[in-house]
């Protein structure tokens, strides 16, 4: 299915704040809309829903400027989820701004654009799980096409998140550069709803030389940002190290910063809609991380010294989290 884009936007509803001079805040609220429609059907992996959301980020892709790695901007896996002896599909959508000299570093962005399809009879469309991730990350890339990055910075949106970070294994296990150039994965899951305007930044507890560059980037009003969730210290399920897609990044020892909310009334529900999306704060959370996303390209060289200093200090890689079984585990999967 091909959506044009014109005939849906007076579909959309918007309610734009002045405050993302930077991203194209009304295509950024379209992008979420359409994401999270009835016609997506939850976009559960290997549905006509999944399919459909991949034809509409291609083409959000295409319309970005972002460049495909192969033929398309498809990579297709195959996976086992936890409990099951059968083997299932998934496709990651892959592009890149900037130039690729073979060597330079690179930074990855990712947020998965899959969800829970049908719940007890009712469509779970997820917006703020995660079409909002992939809308703020569609309006990073358009951003990016107008203002080319310094080094190469890759934007994976990624299948089969919800039944086991499948797509983010994947993509780490057959990356499309060089491992060693990755220096950085920005993973976005979560962007939209949260009462007190709390965004956490994840990642700093494993990889300090982060925590001053976070703290450095600037914040979107109304955007509160706040650093943690990352560490045992923040008490049984605080610790997001594993929740989502940069845990395969941090099994690779691929520093990560994880932004996203934290859990609330509509998670996994069928009340995850558009029409409860907090706007104001989307945006201010993706103008923050196109900040990011601007600030970290600046200095990647710096980090990657910064990274060969941490591993130097600290050789041993943390064993990844599996089961008995040896396929990986996400909270709550146990």
């Amino acid at each position: 299915m091909r959506i044009v884009l014109t005939s849906l936007i007076a579909a959309a509803v918007l309610s734009l704040p002045a405050l993302a001079q930077d991203i194209n805040a009304e295509q950024a609220l379209i992008d979420l809309r359409i994401l999270t429609t009835d016609e997506m059907d939850g976009r559960r992996t290997g549905t006509q829903g999944a399919a459909d959301a991949r034809a509409y980020i291609a083409e959000r892709y295409f319309m970005a400027g972002l460049v495909a790695i192969g033929e398309t901007f498809e990579q297709a896996f195959t996976y086992t989820p936890r409990r099951s002896a059968e083997q299932l599909n998934g496709i990651n959508m892959i592009g890149y701004h900037g130039y690729d000299d073979g060597e330079g570093p690179v930074l990855v962005m990712t947020a998965h654009y899959d969800h829970l399809g049908n719940c007890g009879g009712q469509i779970c469309n997820g917006a703020d799980d995660n079409a909002s991730g992939v809308a703020a990350m569609l309006a990073i890339a358009e951003v990016l096409r107008d203002h080319p990055p310094v080094n190469m910075v890759i934007f994976a949106a990624l299948d089969a998140e919800e039944n086991g970070l499948n797509g983010a294994r994947a993509l780490v296990a057959d990356l499309p550069v060089n491992p060693d150039r990755v220096v950085l994965n920005i993973n976005l899951d979560m962007l939209a709803i949260n009462a007190e305007n709390e965004l956490p930044a994840a990642g700093a507890f494993h990889f300090p030389f982060l925590r001053e560059h976070i703290d450095a980037i600037e914040v979107a009003e109304p955007v509160q940002l706040i650093q943690g969730y990352d560490s045992p210290e923040w008490g049984p399920g605080g610790d997001w190290t594993y929740s989502s897609d940069h845990a395969a990044f941090h099994d690779a020892g691929i520093p990560w910063i994880y932004y996203g909310v934290d859990f609330h009334e509509h998670y996994h529900q069928p009340t995850d809609e558009f029409e409860v999306v907090q706007q104001d704060f989307f945006l201010g959370n993706a103008q923050t991380v196109l900040n990011a996303v601007v600030y970290f390209d600046e200095r990647l060289d710096v980090i990657a010294a910064e990274l060969a200093e941490h591993r130097a200090a600290l050789p041993a890689v943390e064993e990844a989290r599996v089961g008995e079984d040896g396929r990986f585990m996400k909270p709550g999967m146990e």
